[in-house]
């Protein structure tokens, strides 16, 4: 899988809710209303990941989820951190 050029990061961001470049990766953070909210966000998330074979960097403390998407094995963003992120957007919206 390519790499996404920079037009297609851009792109791609502003059909996302939330999230933003950073250098090789896309970005969100998160803030929900528990600790267990965040967890149960985050256990959606892996199983989301799980079964799109493309697991991100994800960090929680207290109520705050961290997520990071970059296809490691690329070396950058491509198509699949695009729809993992369009994913999680949906679990977001559920949330």
């Amino acid at each position: 899988m390519a790499i996404l050029d920079d037009d297609a990061v851009t792109a791609a961001l502003a059909d996302l809710d939330g999230w933003r470049r950073d250098g090789d990766a896309l970005v969100r953070d998160l803030r929900f209303p528990s600790f267990m909210a965040a967890i149960r966000f985050v256990v959606r998330v892996a199983d989301l990941a799980e079964a799109a074979d493309h697991h991100p960097e994800l960090t929680n403390v207290y109520w705050n989820v961290g997520i990071r998407l970059t296809t490691h094995d690329e070396g950058g963003i491509t198509a699949k951190d695009v729809a993992l992120a369009a994913a999680i957007d949906g679990v977001v919206a559920e949330a």
